[in-house]
């Protein structure tokens, strides 16, 4: 894209956010975004752990009372 690599478009395009956003809202977008990320990582974390419980109760074979 007109001799432009990775590098520089990734350059180009946060000048251009801090012009358009300016300083003080771009660190309240990180902010932002950051705890987006932590309660996504958190949520991912819960449905593992309730997903691994499910598996445990399948797999442990029904106990039946014989007398």
């Amino acid at each position: 894209m007109f001799g432009l690599g990775l590098p520089e478009i990734v350059i180009i395009l946060i000048a251009l956010v801090i012009l358009f956003f300016g300083g003080k809202k771009i660190t309240e977008l990180a902010r932002g975004i950051g705890r987006f990320t932590g309660e996504f990582k958190k949520g991912k974390m819960e449905i593992e752990k309730e997903i691994k419980a499910a598996e445990g109760e399948i797999k442990e074979p029904p106990q039946k009372n014989r007398k």
